[in-house]
């Protein structure tokens, strides 16, 4: 079967390469950023500005192939690349949480930024807490490694 996908817009970002940025929103706190929307989606933005964070589901267009097993930027060990958010990855999607600052035409300014300058938006969804913030028993392999999010930035191994 083949899934098609049509970029509804591009996030625009300060990083320009891949190497150095981020891995992860959390750790990308007041970076800011902007997502030009196509214009025939305009209308979908009615009411987004009412929410104050948004999950971005994004293309990641600079990532070629992939491997089922990887080293994560947390790690030096081998996992299994759908235990990781690697981005080459079989089908090559990431997702972010941003903060939401305003809503001007089909422009969106956003905040905690991890993502390449240039990268093609699929999609937009609110983040509502209630619905995406859940108790969990078990954290895998990263729980003993968070610690080191804030002091790690991407490098050239993806």
């Amino acid at each position: 079967m083949t899934i098609k996908f049509t970029a509804i817009g591009t996030i625009h970002t300060p990083h320009k390469i891949k190497e150095g940025m981020p891995i992860q929103s959390i750790s990308a706190k007041g970076i800011k950023g902007r997502i030009e929307l196509k214009e025939e989606y305009l209308d979908g933005l009615l009411d987004l500005d009412g929410f104050s964070h948004i999950i971005l589901i994004y293309h990641f267009h600079k990532s070629v192939g992939y491997k089922l097993q990887v080293k994560p930027f947390l790690d030096d060990k081998l996992h299994g690349v759908f235990s990781t958010r690697a981005p080459k990855r079989p089908n090559a999607i990431g997702m972010s949480v941003v903060k939401l600052i305003s809503v001007k035409g089909n422009s969106l300014e956003i905040e905690n930024v991890d993502m390449i300058d240039g990268t093609p938006l699929l999609d937009i969804k609110p983040y509502v807490p209630e619905f995406d913030i859940h108790k969990i028993e078990k954290g895998g392999w990263i729980e003993k490694k968070t610690g080191k999010l804030n002091d790690m930035k991407s490098d050239n191994r993806f």
